[in-house]
């Protein structure tokens, strides 16, 4: 398995990319303003301690020759300025606490408003999307993903902004202060400029590949737990502990290349912040031996150099972070941006009571049609039984009655009106699928028969149980309905899933009934208790079979043979044998089977 690294969208899509984040962080906006406004006092906080110190040492430690200052003022001056230092430092303390309280806040909502949005998001999705997408690359952008935009949320936005004021800061007290030996720390501003582009050029794809790594990991990851009984079954272990290798060494190396990248570039900064120091050591203490600076002043500048380049390096570490966000964003972004599901029409459906396709053709590729020119009409009481070999369209034709892909052309009549006139929920809320291998959430029975949101009255959850045949096989479990199944249902046979499906569909009291092979790999006990309970089912109301075996056909009104997408015959069990044509042939291969 390889991961897959979504497609570049540009250096110049950054700020494009930030901006589609910006409603989420906006309803945050009063806290991450206020969280800024702290960070800024504070750099004006952190700003104000080397200059007191200048007046310190300029004022009482080191006064210039001929002060009258006494020595009594000269240390109460000093005492001053310690006592400022120490104010300032308390409250930095007190406002750093309230900024991270505020700045995480802020961040966690933020992420949090971000998380359901996708998680609706994904969910509106149509099916196609998820037969691109594997279980777990999708994780991965609920979790890790997110996750990882944290930093853009919280301290990007803030420590950002405060290192670009303190930067500013810096340069203007140094030009103020003495404007020549500023520009020769200035000198070589432009080459830590470039060093710092290219870095982030180069990191950002650094960053892209590792989270195609990590959901690369993840994506195999969940395949090998929900497959781990063929893995076991077949002793697939070592070929499928290779393939993990394979992916997590190639994670091992988009890592290592992160870590050389970074590592290459603080050292560079941290040679630079030496060579400025060497200058301002060079250039300013020649000036002050010659009495052309104070000492206070060289001082000040040895303390502002070094907080020049605490920023410099900071943001370098914030780009780093940054980075990794954007590269995490654009693969958020890129499920936020993919079309919802069509919810088409705008009529509430009161009832099922006729079903029509007219010449509908339908294909998941251009091309390469599934479906060509399918028509049948089944109305309320009738029931349809569809055949046919493997491959020719009879799951894709439910799909299509259900909305769960758009047919290609032609059309599709429920009670005379287009399929489109109708709402989507309203439709599917009137129609139950009993698949041939249904699926079980990781709650109890109970849970997985009864819709979410939906009550019911007393009494009617066990006639549920009754009509479905599933109440002796909740009688024999430890803790009856409330029995947890397991993921996927695991815990239960494949007939007591089935049965388990039957009385969801109970508990829908659905107008259409679509049987997909649901009793096609069973028990002989449990396929007599589903015949049973779809028998009740399917009663006064359209009942839909999709079957391989002609035994569970031939007592419908209508069966339709379909071979490569298209209708061959069309008639009741008598009618297609006497055609002797697919139907009688399979009919006598099975009786001789």
């Amino acid at each position: 398995m390889k991961a897959r690294v979504d497609k570049r969208p540009g250096k110049g899509r950054d700020l494009r990319l930030i901006r589609q984040f910006i409603p989420y962080i906006a309803k945050n906006g009063r806290m991450i303003l206020f969280s800024i406004g702290l960070m800024l006092v504070l750099s004006l906080l952190d700003l104000a301690v080397p200059y007191i110190t200048k007046m310190a040492v300029d004022l009482y430690i080191v006064p210039e020759q001929g002060s009258s200052a006494v020595v009594g003022i000269r240390l109460k001056g000093v005492v001053m300025a310690g006592v400022v230092l120490v104010l300032i430092a308390l409250a930095r303390f007190a406002g750093s606490f309230f900024q991270i309280l505020v700045m995480e806040l802020s961040g966690q909502r933020t992420m949090h408003d971000l998380r359901i949005e996708v998680y609706r998001h994904i969910q509106k999705l149509p099916m196609s999307f998820f037969t691109e997408n594997t279980v777990g690359r999708l994780s991965t952008r609920v979790t890790n993903d997110i996750q990882n935009m944290q930093e853009m949320f919280t301290t990007i936005i803030t420590f950002v902004m405060s290192d670009m004021f303190t930067l500013v800061g810096v340069l203007v007290i140094l030009v103020y202060m003495d404007f020549r030996l500023a520009v020769a720390v200035m000198v070589i501003l432009p080459v830590v400029v470039w060093t710092t582009m290219v870095f982030s050029g180069r990191s950002r794809e650094v960053f892209r590949l590792m989270r195609a790594k990590i959901s690369g990991i993840n994506a195999m990851f969940s395949e090998s737990c929900g497959g781990i009984r063929v893995i076991q079954l077949f002793t697939g272990e070592e070929r499928s502990q290779k393939m993990f290798k394979n992916l997590n060494h190639e994670n091992y190396m988009a890592g290592m290349a992160q870590i050389k990248l970074y590592g290459l570039f603080m050292p560079v900064v941290d040679l630079f912040g030496s060579l400025t120091l060497a200058i301002v050591i060079f250039y300013g203490g020649g000036r002050v031996v010659s009495d052309g600076m104070s000492l206070g002043t060289l001082v000040a500048f040895i303390s502002y150099t070094r907080m020049f380049f605490r920023p410099v390096r900071d943001i370098a570490e914030k780009h780093n972070i940054l980075q990794n966000a954007l590269a995490s964003g654009e693969r958020i972004v890129h499920i936020l941006d993919r079309a919802e599901e069509e919810q088409t029409g705008s009529l509430e459906l009161d009832g099922i009571h006729t079903v029509e396709f007219k010449d509908v053709s339908f294909a998941y590729e251009p091309d390469q049609p599934v479906l060509e020119s399918v028509s049948f009409s089944v109305k309320s009481g009738e029931s349809l039984a569809i055949l046919g070999p493997t491959g020719s369209g009879k799951t894709s034709l439910t799909h299509l009655l259900v909305k769960l892909y758009p047919r290609t052309q032609g059309e599709i009549l429920i009670n005379d009106r287009k399929i489109d006139t109708y709402l989507t929920s309203s439709l599917r809320g009137k129609i139950a699928l009993i698949s041939q291998d249904p699926y079980l959430f990781s709650g109890t029975i109970r849970e997985n028969i009864i819709p979410i949101g939906r009550s019911v009255e007393p009494g009617e959850f066990e006639e549920i149980l009754e009509l479905s045949h599933l109440d002796s096989v909740v009688a024999n479990l430890p803790n009856g309905a409330d029995t947890r199944v397991g993921q996927g249902g695991t815990l239960l046979s494949s007939g007591e899933r089935q049965l388990v499906s039957i009385a969801r569909a109970f508990a829908l009291w659905p107008d259409l009934i679509i049987f997909d092979e649901a009793a096609s790999h069973v028990d002989t006990d449990s396929e007599e208790k589903i015949r049973l309970a779809t028998a009740r089912l399917k009663e006064n109301r359209i009942s839909i079979t999709i079957a391989h075996r002609l035994r569970s056909a031939v007592t419908a009104d209508k069966i339709i043979v379909l071979r490569q997408g298209r209708i061959t015959e069309m008639g009741d069990h008598e009618s297609l044998m006497k055609n002797r044509g697919f139907y009688h042939r399979l009919h006598s291969m099975e009786q001789m089977g």
